[in-house]
């Protein structure tokens, strides 16, 4: 697999590790009085499941930052680009410039096959 394709997935995994943790601390959340207006809000009742509720954001904030550090590493193992901004526009405009090249030169050619063609077609056999 290139490093493309593992940043990509790499990305994939950090979104949906986001998104579940951010889903399990707002499921999990105890609840909050926003206002003197509203009733104070049902205490939770203590139990296991308070335990590994309370683990659970440590697990996966580990998870999460453990998949930043493996898509950093990846970043890091992209090739550098060479020269500063400047050359590298330069060298683009260099690979257009031969691809129209390249482009003008193959319709010549396809143009001059067709002209074969059509002079082939038009001697008689």
């Amino acid at each position: 697999m290139d490093i493309i394709s593992q940043l990509q997935d790499q990305v994939n995994t950090v979104a949906s590790l986001a998104f579940n943790t951010f889903g399990t601390l707002q499921r999990d959340a105890p609840p909050v009085r926003l206002s003197p207006n509203y009733p104070e809000p049902p205490a939770a009742n203590p139990s296991e499941d308070t335990v590994n509720i309370a683990e659970q954001p440590k697990l996966m904030s580990a998870a999460l930052v453990k998949a930043a550090k493996q898509f950093d590493t990846l970043v890091n193992a992209l090739p550098v680009a060479e020269g500063d901004e400047e050359a590298q526009l330069k060298r683009i405009a260099e690979l257009e410039a031969e691809n129209e090249a390249v482009g003008q030169e193959l319709q010549r050619q396809l143009e001059a096959a067709g002209n074969h063609l059509k002079e082939l077609w038009l001697i008689p056999m």
